[in-house]
């Protein structure tokens, strides 16, 4: 992220505290504009963050685990039994034993829940997709490799899984 004052040739290589500080409040930025939709949307449901996170993982996994959804979201059993019981029993998910091991849970998104679901991923595509076609085809891998750059290890192979590269 090198500014317009950078001397040229330094830009990545010599990144400054001060364009690092930039690079993360750009990236504060960007988030509120990335869920200001979706939140205008669950908030219609009077969903909120937690429930978009278990919709969009469900979606990407049809018939994720809720061990696997507890260790891609990184919450507590009991916060995301909140999260799922609410979504089960409004009809957005549905829950199956497991086909191997009867103490399994499945998740899967109903035909409500793939609606929410789209409606949402729509809008932040649409935004995504807006802000791509302004930076140009180079800032698609660049931020992507960004991105992976700074997940976790564990959240990097989880990611990975869910279908990213």
């Amino acid at each position: 992220m090198a500014d317009a004052q950078d001397p040229p040739g330094q830009g990545l290589l010599f990144l400054t505290d001060e364009q690092l500080r930039k690079g993360a409040e750009a990236m504060f930025f960007a988030y509120r504009g990335f869920t200001a939709d979706p939140d205008r949307i669950l908030e219609k449901h009077g969903y909120g963050r937690a429930h978009h996170r278990a919709i969009h993982f469900i979606r990407r996994s049809p018939g994720t685990t809720v061990n696997n959804l507890l260790a891609i979201l990184g919450v507590t059993k009991q916060s995301l039994n909140r999260v799922l019981r609410t979504l089960i029993e409004d009809g957005l998910v549905e829950s199956r034993v497991g086909a191997r091991d009867k103490r399994e849970r499945n998740l899967f998104l109903t035909e409500a829940g793939m609606a929410l679901e789209h409606e949402i991923s729509s809008a932040q595509r649409a935004r995504l997709r807006a802000a791509f076609l302004e930076a140009g085809p180079d800032a698609v891998s660049g931020f992507r490799k960004v991105l992976e750059a700074m997940m976790d290890p564990e959240l990097r192979r989880h990611y990975k899984r869910t279908g990213g590269r």
